[in-house]
């Protein structure tokens, strides 16, 4: 099977890591592989939010914190004011999926932000957490210095922004359909069986 399975999702959205669980269980179930692809919810210079803000307080109280409840994830409302730009750590996402560690470094990065504190804002930060994972830190550490993936970055969002027409986080492609928002193991499963047969009904058609 050849099921296609993209995800746009943003390191500072927190229904990215309460789905990435979920979603990643049906695909192993299913023996797909889930590609990531960036996306930024606001793009510098665009304001990020603010965790004290009326939007973060109400959406964490009453969905985020009982999601998170309810799978079981330790999740913690970041307390940086505001929140970090994300454009240098998918910058280095590039680095990884050049050096093969693209799943690690963007699991790793959701770990370090919702549930370590962690500000993937700054480069020091960035690096120790690139050499967590097994990436050359100090090759890392100037790739993010000297912008050099820069503009792969740029063209990811540009691709996101322009050709899939992606304008929130998390986004769920799978085949031909489109999951906006939240959604849970049984959900993706459905959909996955679903385009899995679409998928044999055309190659039979």
């Amino acid at each position: 099977m050849t099921l296609k399975l993209q995800v746009y999702s943003d390191f500072v959205c927190p229904y990215c890591i309460l789905a990435e669980g979920e979603l990643e269980a049906a695909a192993a179930e299913k023996g797909i592989e889930v590609e990531y692809v960036p996306f930024e919810l606001r793009p510098y210079p665009t304001p990020t939010l603010r965790p004290e803000g009326e939007y973060i307080t109400k959406d964490w109280k009453e969905r985020v914190y009982p999601i998170a409840a309810e799978l079981g994830i330790p999740i913690v409302k970041p307390p940086f004011s505001p929140q970090p730009y994300t454009h240098l750590a998918f910058e280095g996402y590039q680095f990884a999926i050049e050096h093969g560690k693209a799943k690690a470094y963007n699991k790793r990065m959701y770990e370090a932000f919702f549930l370590e504190s962690k500000n993937i804002g700054e480069i020091d930060v960035l690096t120790e957490l690139a050499g967590e994972v097994g990436l050359d830190k100090a090759a890392y550490r100037k790739a993010l210095e000297e912008r050099t993936y820069r503009e792969k970055h740029r063209q990811a969002l540009h691709h996101a922004y322009y050709v899939a027409n992606v304008s929130s986080a998390p986004i769920f492609i799978i085949g031909e359909t489109v999951i906006r928002g939240m959604a849970f193991k049984h959900q993706f499963l459905e959909v996955i069986e679903r385009e899995l047969q679409r998928e044999l009904e055309s190659a039979a058609g």
